[in-house]
């Protein structure tokens, strides 16, 4: 579009965000464009602002901060971008958390189960960029999925700690989208390590009697069919094998991986994991994102335990927060509706 250095091949929903986002920087940061690949472009903070993250909401900054500083986490490659997921994810959740007597009444309107959080888990009842690490256990551990290492593993976005109406400790996993198209699909059926090896994608019968036959099975030894034949009433072998293909090897790998892992802590036998008795996982989307629509109904269809993945939008939450009696809640809507929602 005239006037703004953003990427030719964008959908329309991306191309909207982009430039709405772009007005929202020069209005809000700085008119001056970013740097991606040698080039300029409006939707990258420039250099000045590296690593400041002026587009993260002021009053929750340095609660970012503190909790990286506890309990460390990558901050995203593309951070600086206007559009990053995991800025917007922080956006969209710390203030709530941050008020953990009012947040039960905002995200029980998209999770009707939490009665109160757990603030005594966790960072006060909350992880960014969680996964099943053991904070007291050795260097090198690799998870329940044994897929962690320095540059992968499977993890959540957002996690909540919470209390069901039943009193029971529950978890929550949130992976958070913004602009992007898809979900993650499958490295394992694209590694270059699978051509030395006999390994299977375009068979789902020959996986299911053959796990093996996995190149992340087989190869890595990750532990993602073990945790899924284990759980038939969440995978139900039938459900599966409605799909030719492995249904895991395009973008239900990730919700896959996600699902997996929150069943992987619920069956804790030990560790400090142990103590949750129930582990749920969900996908939080913008309203005008629908390119994922697909792959969360093709994925809540192959699943035998519906209430296992659940999605909602983040408008939700905001509506939730506009009527809160607390007016810093109702002054961050506005402010989140203004940098996300088009307003």
């Amino acid at each position: 579009m005239t006037g703004y250095r953003i990427p030719q091949k964008l959908s329309d929903f991306q191309r909207r965000m982009y430039v709405h986002l772009i007005e929202w920087k020069r209005s809000h940061v700085t008119s001056e464009p970013g740097m991606y690949r040698g080039y300029l472009n409006d939707t990258f903070l420039p250099d000045s602002y590296a690593g400041k993250l002026p587009h993260l909401y002021e009053p929750v900054r340095q609660m970012f901060m503190d909790h990286q500083k506890q309990f460390p986490f990558k901050t995203h490659k593309f951070a600086d971008h206007m559009a990053s997921s995991q800025v917007a994810c922080a956006n969209l959740f710390l203030p709530i958390m941050a008020n953990p007597e009012m947040a039960p009444a905002l995200l029980a309107s998209v999770k009707p189960d939490l009665a109160s959080i757990a603030t005594d888990e966790l960072d006060h009842g909350f992880r960014v960029e969680f996964w099943d690490e053991d904070l007291q256990g050795s260097p090198g551990q690799t998870g329940m999925l044994g897929d962690h290492n320095k540059t992968a593993g499977t993890d959540a976005d957002f996690a909540i700690a919470f209390r069901n109406h039943d009193g029971q400790l529950c978890l929550w996993l949130i992976e958070h989208k913004l602009t992007e198209a898809s979900f993650t699909a499958c490295g394992g059926a694209n590694s270059k390590g699978r051509r030395s090896g006999h390994y299977v994608c375009d068979s789902t019968v020959e996986v299911l009697e053959n796990p093996n036959l996995c190149y992340y099975h087989g190869k890595c030894k990750y532990n993602y069919w073990p945790i899924t034949l284990a759980n038939v009433s969440t995978f139900p072998r039938d459900n599966l094998l409605s799909h030719a293909a492995c249904p895991f090897k395009g973008g239900m790998n990730q919700l896959w991986r996600n699902t997996i892992l929150a069943l992987a802590i619920e069956n804790a036998s030990d560790g400090p994991y142990t103590k949750f008795e129930k582990v749920y996982f969900s996908v939080c989307y913008h309203p005008g994102n629908g390119a994922l629509n697909a792959t969360m109904a093709a994925f809540q269809s192959l699943l035998g335990d519906k209430y296992r993945f659940t999605s909602f939008t983040s408008e939700s939450l905001i509506a939730a927060a506009r009527q809160s009696s607390n007016p810093e809640i109702r002054k961050w809507a506005e402010w989140y509706g203004a940098l996300y929602l088009f307003e």
